[in-house]
């Protein structure tokens, strides 16, 4: 793996090479001036329309219609400064020669759609490509990064970096339609956090993306405040709270932990036992076992998800700092096992993913995790985060008026894909919700945000088993 020298910064890797691009000013300027025209024209065209009822009416509209599309889909593209690629040009020409041809061949309609299409396939966005080769990189940033629970979460092998100028600072963040949707908060060091926000904001007007922040944690929204930095306003939307145990105060004595105390009484009533072992020294026989339970769990095996609070690549050992807790029955089968990666040189531990055997012993989740935190607080750690509780709120309510009622209902519909109120019950059994956790998103354009936004959370990935 080829690194960079301490301090060097490298530049954003994108998919196309860019052969015209106009500074932000221009970019404004002549995509006003290009829709400004536009209507101009489509509005003499009606008129000559109106005073000439001999003129053809339908095919004259429909045209006036297809190149005014065309012509305010560019001037769109150029106001958001988005530049062109050679990819770009060679799609648009070859919309507009198709639309052309099946004008030609009397298909009309099909060529007014592929003529206004050029217009979008012209300026259609640019994106970043992943960069699993920074993996190291931002390592070394994960390793003096504190207190935040998302930060190993950024080695996701989809995801693209930005550094900051010193390269002591970075953001991980993804791309789709236009949108660069950042994960979670800044990893490394805090002084850099505001430079490299700058800088990415800076970076992405260039591109023509807009940003969106997914998982932002309550003490970094500052950062992410300034309009005139970041060239637009972002609404701050709660999604829900941090679930953080303060691993040396950590105790189930007391009666606010009876639930996870019988739960963990259980499964040592069953025989069950654990083991803890780092992911990249797993042996091929317990690979093995681990692997058939996957196979075995109620989960999509084959299959991955996830985006900001969640790693991939569950058991090919390409994540440093990853560690497993394995559950075995009296037997000695594999019953169940949870994920673990750390941050802050061992201070921080934060769950990936639990698995389990559909049919394993109730309560053996419970067991991984306080098992997980007792052999964490022998080794110095000083906060384990066990999940993120969406809309706790919502769920804590017994009396929910209209509106709760129906984000209840609503979020019922997703437990298909994850199962947030069965994964709340769990969570509270360790009375540890913390901060708030933040979608910050323009308002504006809240419906293709959305569409990216659950796009990058469930969109099934295939796992290599």
């Amino acid at each position: 793996m080829n690194e960079l020298p301490v301090g060097v910064a490298p530049k954003l890797r994108v998919r196309e090479r860019v052969v015209f691009h106009a500074d932000t000013v221009s970019a404004r300027w002549i995509g006003a001036c290009a829709l400004l025209s536009a209507v101009c024209w489509l509005v003499g065209l009606l008129v000559h329309e109106h005073r000439h009822a001999n003129w053809h009416a339908a095919g004259g509209l429909a045209w006036s219609l297809t190149v005014f599309a065309a012509v305010a889909l560019i001037a769109r593209g150029v106001f958001l400064g988005r530049p062109v690629t050679a990819l770009h040009a060679t799609a648009a020409l070859a919309a507009l020669l198709a639309g052309l041809g099946a004008h030609l061949l009397s298909l009309d309609v099909a060529g007014n759609v592929l003529i206004a299409g050029s217009g979008l396939a012209l300026m259609w966005p640019t994106s970043a490509r992943p960069d699993p080769g920074q993996r190291q990189r931002i390592w070394s940033l994960i390793t003096i990064s504190r207190n935040d629970p998302l930060a190993p979460f950024a080695m996701q092998a989809l995801k693209s970096y930005h550094f900051s100028a010193d390269g002591r600072a970075a953001l991980a963040f993804r791309t789709r339609l236009g949108y660069a949707v950042v994960s979670g908060d800044p990893i490394g060091d805090e002084t850099r956090f505001p430079a490299v926000i700058d800088d990415f904001a800076a970076m992405c007007r260039s591109r023509g993306w807009r940003i969106a922040v997914l998982g932002c944690s309550q003490r970094r929204l500052g950062l992410w405040a300034d309009p005139a930095t970041l060239g637009q306003s972002l609404r701050a939307v709660p999604i829900g709270r941090d679930v953080i145990v303060d691993i040396p105060r950590f105790t189930m004595a007391g009666r606010t932990f009876r639930n996870l105390r019988q739960a963990v009484q259980r499964t040592h009533n069953c025989g069950i036992t654990t083991e803890i072992v780092a992911e990249q020294e797993l042996d091929e026989r317990l690979r093995a076992e681990l692997v058939e339970v996957l196979l075995a769990s109620s989960k999509g095996a084959h299959t991955e998800r996830g985006f900001s609070m969640i790693l991939d690549g569950t058991l090919e050992g390409c994540y440093p700092g990853i560690q497993l807790i394995v559950a075995r029955d009296r037997a000695g089968q594999v019953q169940a096992f949870h994920r673990y990666a750390v941050a802050g040189g061992g201070s921080d531990i934060s769950l990936d993913v639990p698995w389990r055997r559909r049919g394993a012993p109730n309560g053996i989740d419970e067991r991984l995790s306080v098992d997980m935190i007792n052999a964490a607080k022998a080794l110095g750690a000083q906060r384990l985060s066990l999940a993120f509780a969406a809309f706790p709120e919502i769920f804590d309510d017994d009396r929910r008026g209209r509106v709760q009622s129906l984000f209840y209902r609503a979020i019922h519909l997703g437990d298909s894909l994850v199962a947030l109120e069965s994964l709340y019950r769990y969570l509270r059994k360790f009375h540890a919700l913390g901060d708030r956790r933040y979608v910050l998103l323009s308002m504006t354009q809240l419906l293709p945000l959305l569409i990216v936004l659950l796009s990058f959370e469930f969109m099934p990935r295939r796992r290599r088993l």
